[in-house]
C-alpha cells in the first residue's frame, strides 16, 4: 500500500504527509521509496521507447532560396524507407530539391500536402528511425498480418458448418423453402408498344457546336516565374542592343564531318559545331574583355576567366548551366562538359553550383530550327550569343555566285557597357575564327 502511495506521489497525483503514511516516521517512507523506485524507473524506461519518433525538417537549400513549393510525396504513411532514400521533392525557382530519410526507418506522418508552400526549417513529416523487416520493407503498409489470416482461415473453416445447419433446418420448414425459391422468369412476355411512342414524342436534342471552346488554367511553376522575372528585369535594366552577322560554315563542317569518328570513337563523345563557338568566343572575350565583364553599383568588374553559360532547354523551362574556365579547354574537353551538364539538365540534378556564376552565354536557337533571333542578356552579364540554323544559301566568293552553309549569328549586348565599335569587333572576331579553325591554333 505504501508504495503504491510513493508511486503516485511521484506522478503528482497524490500529496503524502504524515497522516497518509502509516507509522508517520520518515524512515518508512524512504522505505516505501526504494521499494517504489524501481517500478517507476521501469515505467519511465519504457516510456522512452514509445518517443522514438523524430520529426524531419525542410532542409537548408540555399542562401537565396528560403521557401518552395511541396511538389510530391515519394512515400506515404506507413511506408518504409532506407537510409537516404528520398521521401519528399521540393521545387524552387532554381532547381529541385530532394528530402531524403534520416536513416532506416518508417514513416508516421506526413505535416504537409502537395503544392503546399514550405519555409526553411518547416516541420515535414515525422519518422520512426529503426531497422524494418523485410515482409514490411517489400510491401510497406500492408495491414494484413499471419493472425488475420488464421482468422480468415477459421471462419472459412467455420461456414461449411453453418451451411449444415441451414440444409438441416430446412426440411424442418419447407414453408421458408418454398419462399425462398426464385420467381418464374418473365422472358417470354412482348415488349410494350408505348415506348416507341414515348421516344417520338420528344424534341431532338440540340446538336453540339463543332470544335471546342474549354479553357484551361495551369499555375506556373517555380521555376517559370522567376525566369519570367529575370527575363522582364534584363529588359528593365540592360541597354539592350543587337547586332547581326553571316558565318559560312563551310570549313567548320568540313572539320567535323573529318574528325567526328576518331573523336567519338576515341573520347565516346559526339563533335559538334558547340565546342567551336565556346572556343571561339573564349578567344574573342580576351580580346574584348568588357564583353567578359559586368556592372556592380558605379564600377566595372572584369573577370580573367571566360565562365560559360550555355542555354538549355528542359520540360521546366530555360536553365543555364555554366562550363568553368571554358578558356583553357581544348574542343572535346568542352564537348564533354557540355553533354554532361545537358544529362543533368534535362533529368533534373543540376545543383545551384552547376548555374552559379557565368561571364557569358551562348544560346543554340538552331536545334529547333530558329534562322534569326534576338537573345535577351542573362543578367549580371554584358553579352550573349544567338546560334541559329545553317541554310544554303548563294553568296559571292571571289566574284563568283556560289552556294554556301550560312548561319546567322546575333549579339545582345548591354549599351551601357559596350560601344558600337566594340560588339561589331567582338562578332567578327567570332566569324574569322570559326570560317578558318586553324586560326584558333594560332591565337
Amino acid at each position: 500500500m505504501l508504495s503504491k502511495q510513493i508511486a503516485a506521489a511521484a506522478r503528482g497525483k497524490v500529496v503524502l504527509n504524515a497522516r497518509s503514511i502509516h507509522g508517520g516516521t520518515a524512515l518508512t517512507m524512504s522505505r516505501g521509496w526504494k521499494a517504489a523506485s524501481t517500478y517507476i524507473r521501469r515505467a519511465q524506461f519504457h516510456s522512452t521507447n514509445l518517443l522514438q519518433a523524430e520529426t524531419v525538417k525542410v532542409p537548408q537549400m540555399a542562401e537565396s532560396i528560403t521557401e518552395g513549393t511541396l511538389k510530391s510525396w515519394s512515400k506515404q504513411v506507413g511506408d518504409s524507407v532506407a537510409a537516404d532514400e528520398e521521401v519528399a521533392t521540393i521545387e524552387t525557382d532554381k532547381i529541385d530539391v530532394s528530402v531524403n530519410a534520416p536513416s532506416a526507418g518508417t514513416i508516421k506522418e506526413l505535416l504537409a500536402n502537395e503544392e503546399d508552400t514550405v519555409a526553411v526549417g518547416q516541420d515535414l513529416f515525422v519518422f520512426e528511425p529503426g531497422e524494418v523487416s523485410e515482409s514490411t520493407s517489400l510491401h510497406p503498409g500492408s495491414p494484413s498480418t499471419p493472425k488475420e489470416d488464421s482468422k480468415e482461415d477459421k471462419s472459412q473453416g467455420e461456414k461449411p458448418k453453418e451451411d449444415q445447419e441451414n440444409t438441416e433446418d430446412k426440411p424442418q420448414k419447407p414453408e421458408l423453402a418454398e419462399k425462398s425459391t426464385p420467381p418464374p422468369p418473365t422472358e417470354s412476355k412482348p415488349p410494350k408498344k408505348e415506348a416507341p411512342k414515348a421516344t417520338e414524342s420528344k424534341p431532338p436534342a440540340p446538336t453540339a457546336a463543332a470544335g471546342s471552346r474549354n479553357e484551361t488554367r495551369v499555375k506556373m511553376n517555380r521555376m517559370r516565374l522567376r525566369i519570367a522575372e529575370r527575363l522582364k528585369e534584363s529588359q528593365n535594366a540592360a541597354a539592350s542592343l543587337t547586332t547581326f552577322n553571316e558565318i559560312d560554315m563551310s570549313s567548320l563542317m568540313e572539320m567535323r564531318k573529318r574528325y567526328k569518328d576518331a573523336v567519338l570513337k576515341e573520347h565516346d563523345v559526339k563533335l559538334g559545331f558547340m565546342s567551336a563557338f565556346a572556343k571561339a568566343c573564349s578567344l574573342a572575350l580576351k580580346e574584348i574583355p568588357a564583353a567578359n565583364a559586368y556592372i556592380e553599383g558605379d564600377e566595372i568588374v572584369y573577370h580573367d576567366f571566360v565562365d560559360l553559360s550555355v542555354a538549355v532547354a528542359t520540360p521546366k523551362g530555360l536553365v543555364t548551366p555554366v562550363v568553368r574556365n571554358a578558356e583553357a579547354m581544348n574542343f572535346v574537353e568542352i564537348e564533354k562538359e557540355i553533354a554532361a551538364l545537358g544529362k543533368k539538365a534535362r533529368d533534373g540534378k543540376l545543383t545551384l553550383e552547376d548555374m552559379a556564376g557565368g561571364t557569358f552565354t551562348i544560346s543554340n536557337g538552331g536545334v529547333f530550327g530558329s534562322l534569326y533571333g534576338t537573345p535577351i542578356i542573362n543578367l549580371p552579364q554584358t553579352a550573349v550569343l544567338g546560334m541559329h540554323a545553317i541554310k544554303d544559301k548563294p553568296v559571292v566568293v571571289d566574284g563568283q555566285i556560289v552556294i554556301r552553309p550560312i548561319m546567322i549569328v546575333a549579339l545582345t549586348y548591354d549599351h551601357r557597357m559596350l560601344d558600337g565599335r566594340e560588339a561589331v569587333t567582338f562578332l567578327v572576331r567570332v566569324k574569322e575564327y570559326l570560317e578558318d579553325p586553324r586560326k584558333m591554333l594560332l591565337a
